[in-house]
This record gives structure tokens, sequence and C-alpha cells, in this order.
């Protein structure tokens, strides 16, 4: 019987099976040929068993998902993943795959088995794999069923990248960023990031014209500023600003802009502006901006262009502080600074400070009203402080009712009070010593027990006089009414008065 002769392609089928063991062995990424025919088995007979949903099936026992690996045979390998896994061959290997596949890639294997579950003949996934001395590495999986063992899974080809480096550079980088959302999102102070770009050619076109005074040509086109403000656009904001602004979301805070910027704040903005336009990228100052209940809030800004956003301002940085509350206690000590704590009216430092303005820059006549709280020492004797400041308190009621500005009325002494009535001649000054005691009038009506009563006198300048002198004249008539009232008075309340 004659042999069969030779295939004259068989020559050439050997090289080509050479060739392809060797690039198998030399590719320099981990090559694996494994046999998932278990695999298949053990899927079929789930699917049999009448489960539809595999991953709801895994995920409710993750034993099933090492079950399947335990079902995977590895047939071959190449130098680069005995490498990689640190094995001294393939048998090495094999024996400790339970070192290789654990922890984090049970969870990954779940969607490499979901992808041949749904017929797929090529699945890849991203997984963590382990050294056999137990070093975490991320690979990147790409696998093939192999033509000819679609029926039954027998030969699978994987190739494994180690995309550690790549892996761990993304990790820093999210980590980096998240640190950087972090330090942004939970500031304790408020913080915008916004869009100038706009603005930036606004002025681009103003210079364009020949526009060489920033703040001439808004003073003469105040709309350019209004036009400014809506141009700028902005991309985020932080907790604290949806804290300190009342909004409870950033939807809500950036539809609502408007009611934020405006009244106080445009002078303000102005002044930013004209910053921006002399090249002042990064600058500071003490604004006026409002919550979105109403309520004003004082705020020290510091604007930021960003470094690499020179060249068209499209990414700022404003930091917000509230110093409202700082604000408010400065008004407060400027306003003990110049009146009585007690009256609430100006106090003797403040009504020096106005004699010596009306005296250098009137208008004139100046009136000056001196009046004295009548009874003050028999009450503080009889009653006690608390009641003398009572009267006191009610002095300070009828006044500052009755002193609208520019007139100012203020305690100067324990019991004395002053009332400055710039351009106001004689008779102007007499109606308002009689609103006075009506007022008076109207208060002991409307408080029951001790009555309120003022010895008064006023007197009005005479063209180069002094105020000082009118200040005295007015205070000899206080002193003629006072000895007068005392004079109507009932004997004890006499003797009290010459004591």
């Amino acid at each position: 019987m004659q042999n069969p002769s030779p295939s004259p392609n068989a020559g050439a089928e050997r090289n080509v099976a050479f060739i392809d063991a060797e690039m198998f062995e030399l590719a320099p990424v981990s090559m694996w040929l494994e046999d998932f025919s278990g695999v298949k088995k053990l899927l079929d007979q789930w699917r049999a068993d009448g489960v539809t949903d595999l991953r709801t099936f895994l995920q409710a026992d993750l034993s099933r998902v090492h079950a399947c690996t335990l079902n995977i045979q590895v047939l071959q390998v190449n130098r680069k993943t005995l490498e990689l896994f640190e094995a001294d061959d393939l048998a090495h290997l094999s024996a400790n795959l339970d070192k290789v596949f654990r922890d984090d890639m049970l969870h990954t294997h779940i969607e490499e088995l979901l992808q041949v579950w749904e017929g797929k003949l090529a699945f890849s996934s991203h997984s963590v794999n382990y050294t056999l001395s137990g070093k975490r590495i991320d690979i990147q999986l790409n696998a093939r069923i192999l033509p000819g063992s679609e029926e039954n899974w027998s030969r699978v080809l994987l190739a494994v990248e180690n995309v550690t480096a790549r892996e761990t550079a993304r990790r820093k980088l999210t980590n980096s960023e998240n640190y950087a959302r972090g330090l942004f999102e939970y500031s304790p102070i408020s913080l915008w990031v916004e869009d100038f770009s706009h603005v930036k050619r606004l002025f681009g076109d103003l210079r364009e014209i020949g526009i060489k005074d920033f703040r001439v040509f808004t003073d003469v086109h105040p709309e350019f500023v209004e036009r400014c403000m809506q141009e700028i656009r902005v991309i985020d904001v932080n907790q604290q600003t949806l804290t300190m602004f009342g909004a409870p979301d950033k939807s809500t805070l950036l539809s609502r802009l408007g009611e934020v910027f405006r009244d106080d704040m445009r002078p303000h903005f102005n002044e930013q502006l004209s910053e921006l336009w002399q090249g002042n990228l990064f600058h500071q100052r003490e604004v006026v901006n409002y919550s979105l209940t109403g309520e004003q809030l004082h705020v020290h800004l510091q604007f930021s262009v960003f470094p690499g956003h020179e060249h068209n301002w499209d990414l700022v940085l404003v930091a917000l502080t509230d110093i409202t509350a700082r604000k408010k206690a400065e008004a407060y000590l400027e306003f003990l600074g110049k009146h009585d704590e007690l009256t609430k009216l100006h106090n003797r430092a403040f009504m020096v400070d106005e004699m010596n303005r009306l005296e250098r820059k009137g208008p004139f006549p100046v009136s000056v009203i001196i009046a004295d709280l009548n009874g003050l020492k028999e009450v503080n004797d009889e009653l006690g402080h608390a009641a003398g400041d009572a009267l006191l308190r009610r002095v300070g009621e009828v006044l500052s009712k009755a002193a609208d500005k520019p007139v100012h009325a203020a305690r100067i002494g324990g019991d004395e009070f002053a009332i400055l009535m710039p351009a106001t001649d004689e008779r102007a000054a007499q109606a308002m010593l009689d609103n006075i005691r009506s007022m008076i009038e109207i208060n002991n009506q409307y408080y029951s027990g001790l009555t309120l009563s003022l010895s008064m006198g006023h007197a009005t300048s005479a063209p180069g006089e002094r105020l000082e002198a009118v200040v005295q004249r007015a205070d000899a008539l206080m002193y003629e009414d006072k000895r007068s009232y005392y004079a109507k008075a009932p004997v004890h309340e006499r003797r009290q008065a010459q004591e």
C-alpha cells in the first residue's frame, strides 16, 4: 500500500505553527491559553435550572463566582506571564492560582461571565490580580474563544496587560482632584468660579475705539458697568456660598443672581472693573451683596484670575468672606463713640464736633435749645436709679422724634440735653420748643406713674456770634424756666432742688 504523499502545504503549515508558537511565547504582554469548557457546563446547568438574571444570581453568593474560576483550566502561558506573576513555570503558577485570582477579582470576573453568558465570543475587563509574592497588579484583560471552540469553549486565548503604573497615576490624579474638589466644596468661605472672558472682550472693544480713562467712560456710560455684570458667567459655587446666601441649591442661586448683586454692589463692581482695566488680576476689597432673603451682607472679596488664563480671563476665582458681624460691631462701636447708650441720643463729644462744624460752615442762623430733666435727683433718691434711668430714656424718645436731620439732639450731662438746629431762626426754634412740650404731654399720657418734665431755653445766633455764646444764652433761659418750675412745685421739692 502506497503511503499517501505529503501535502504540498505541509511545510508552510509547520512554519505557521512554529511562528504562532514563537509569537505566543515572545509576546510582550502576558498570554494565557485556557479551557473554559467546565465554565460553560456550569453556566448551562444554571440556565437549565431556571437562572435568568446571572448578575443577581452571582452577587447573591460569591462562592458561585469562585466555582467558575475553579472550572477554568490553564493550558499554557508565555514567558511574560511567568515574569509578571513571579512564577517559575506553568506548574508553579497553576498550583498557586488561588493566590492570583482573589479578593477584588471576583467582582470583575462577574462582568466577564456575563459577556459569555450573553453569547459573546470575545470579552474584556479591567481587573485586579496578584503576583505569587502577594503584590497587587491592575490588569486590562482581553479574551476570545478561538475558532473551532465555539461550541464547548475548550480554547480561550487571553491577553493580560499590566496597567498598574497607569492606574496608579490615574488614582493619584483622581485623589488629587477629589482633594482639590473637597477643599473647594467644603471651604469655610464662599468660593465662586466664574468666566470673565466676555468682560475681557468688552474691554478690548473699548481700547480699539481709543478709550483711555475707564473711570470717566463709566461715569458717562454707567450702563457699561451693568452690561459687564450681565456678561459674567458663574461656573460653580461651593456649599458655604449656598449657606451664606440662603440658597437651597446651586440652580436656585444661579437663577436669582440679580437679587444677590444689586443696589450698593454696583459702585463696588465699578471699582473692580477699574482694577481689571489697569491690569490688576488679583485684588481685594470690601463690598455689599444680598442674600436671597433680602438680608444685606458685607463681604471681603478677593478676586484672582487662574494662572494660565490671564490672556482671556475665562477662569476666575472669587472668594467672599462674610464680615457682616464685624461691620455691625464696628458700626455699634462708632455709634457708642457718638451716642449716649442710655438715651440713644448723641453725646457731648458729637455735639462739640457738630458745633465746630456749624461754626465753620453753617448754614446760619443756628438755634440751640438747652433742656434739663426736672426732678431727676428726687427720683433717684426716693425710687432708685433704675426709675431715674427710665425717665432719661423717655427724654431720649421725645427728643429723638422731635429732632429730624439736620437737627441733632444730644445728652450733654447727667440730666442736661441740647438740640442744635442749623438754618433755623427764632420763630422756628420756638416752634420746635412748642412741639417738644406737646410731645412730652403725649408721652405722659402713654406712661403711667412718674411725670416727665423738662425745663428748656432757646437762643438763635446773631451774625458773627460764637455758638458757645448762643449755648450760654439758651442755658441761662433754661435756668429761668427751671426756677419757675420749682417755684410752682411743693415745698419739699423746692428744698431738694436747692440742695
